[in-house]
Formats: structure tokens, C-alpha cells, sequence
């Protein structure tokens, strides 16, 4: 039986003609997630007042677009704009035009999911041009983590583990993004780990500073939380 809802809740036409709902955002991300809402699927919000396809909503649609680097072709760069990366700003030129021939360039337009949550990790990205923001939906809510620029990685955890993804990243402007699979990782550590060294070691350096600011922001919560009690 369908039940009264709040706005922003959906109600899902199901196979077998039957209503469903509500459902709040979190459920329906996870229903497509598991292909039990396809684009296709009919979907009702008080807001809209008709039902709609699945992929015709905006908050929708971008979760039914294909992998944007499944079909796309890297396109060529020259190894001297790897320079904006601020872990490869010290590397010599001839490290740098080998370390080219193991990352792809990717243009990605705006709103594109670069990652998903959940998702398998395969592979690290490192920012060239625009904007991008890591984020995770909380309570039908959009609680944007933190926001990357040009010079920025993410994702540099998948090149070992291959784990879950532990939120979206989604591209806030057209921006350029440079991709290093793990497939293209393990042959860099194999073939060339004069090369391989000095790119973990830099990347190494990096996160270190974000852990350390990290800790830093923690003791503060922490000192503000005492002193309020």
C-alpha cells in the first residue's frame, strides 16, 4: 500500500504493476546500484506530480550514464603539462615522458560520476584542469567531503587493495583528468621501479600532510568539545 511522503521521496512502479513507496534517496541509489531500478523504470514524486522514466530525473540520470572511460579513447598530452601535478613537479623531464606512456588523459565533461561508492577501485586519478568534489548522500542530503583542484589525486589507495570506493566523485566544471590504472601501475613497478620509486614516495609525502591536517582538525573538535562541556 502506497503511503503518504515526504516531497523528495520517490514511489517506484514495480513489474508487476504494483506502486512502491516511499522510498528515500539512499534506497533508490542502492536499487539502481543493484539493477532493481532500471532507466526505463517508472518513478512518481509529489514535487513532479507524474510519473516519469528513471533516467529522465536529473538526480537519476547521471546514475544510468556508462563508465565515461569505458568507451573513450585517452587522448595524447605532452609530458611537460605533468609539471601541474604537484607530486610530479619535481621529477626530471626524461622521468616524466616515461611515466607518460603509463597514464591516459581523459576530458570530462560536467556532472560526469568519475567514481561511484562501493564500486571497485581500478585505478588513480590525477587532476590537470577544473574542479571535482568527493561526496557521499546522507539522509535524502549531499554532504560534499572535501573538493579537488588542478594538481590534486584521488583514489591512490585502489593502485594496492582494489577495495571499495568509500564515496562519489563527481566533476563540478569540464575538467582533465589523468587516469593510472593498476593494470598499468603493476607494469610500471615491474618494468621501470627507478620510476615507480620516486612517484610512491611523493605520493607518500602527500598523504602524510593530509593525515597530519587531519589530526590536526581532530585535536581541535576535540579541545572545542572539552571546553563546551
Amino acid at each position: 500500500m502506497v503511503q503518504t511522503t515526504a516531497t523528495n521521496d520517490f514511489f517506484i512502479w514495480g513489474i508487476d504493476d504494483s506502486p512502491y513507496g516511499p522510498v528515500p534517496l539512499p534506497v533508490l541509489l542502492d536499487w539502481i546500484k543493484d539493477e532493481r531500478v532500471l532507466p526505463d523504470t517508472w518513478i512518481f514524486t509529489r514535487n513532479g506530480g507524474v510519473w516519469q522514466k528513471a533516467s529522465d530525473f536529473p538526480q537519476l540520470k547521471e546514475y544510468f550514464d556508462e563508465n565515461p572511460f569505458t568507451d573513450t579513447p585517452p587522448a595524447r598530452f605532452k609530458p611537460g603539462s605533468l609539471r601541474r601535478i604537484k607530486i610530479l613537479a619535481d621529477m626530471k623531464d626524461a622521468q616524466l615522458a616515461h611515466l607518460a606512456d603509463f597514464l591516459e588523459l581523459h576530458e570530462v565533461l560536467q556532472h560526469t560520476v568519475i567514481v561511484r561508492q562501493a564500486d571497485p577501485g581500478d585505478a588513480m586519478f590525477l587532476i590537470l584542469s577544473g574542479e571535482l568534489r568527493a561526496r557521499k548522500v546522507i539522509n535524502d542530503r549531499e554532504a560534499i567531503l572535501t573538493t579537488f583542484g588542478p594538481g590534486d589525486f584521488f583514489g591512490e589507495m585502489s593502485l594496492f587493495d582494489q577495495g571499495p570506493r568509500s564515496a562519489d566523485v563527481v566533476a563540478n566544471v569540464d575538467s582533465t583528468v589523468l587516469r593510472l590504472t593498476t593494470t598499468a601501475f603493476q607494469k610500471l613497478t615491474r618494468e621501470m621501479p627507478s620510476l615507480a620509486t620516486p612517484f610512491l614516495q611523493a605520493t607518500s609525502r602527500t598523504l602524510s600532510a593530509r593525515i597530519r591536517a587531519d589530526n590536526k582538525r581532530l585535536e581541535r573538535i576535540t579541545e572545542q568539545f572539552a571546553n563546551s562541556r
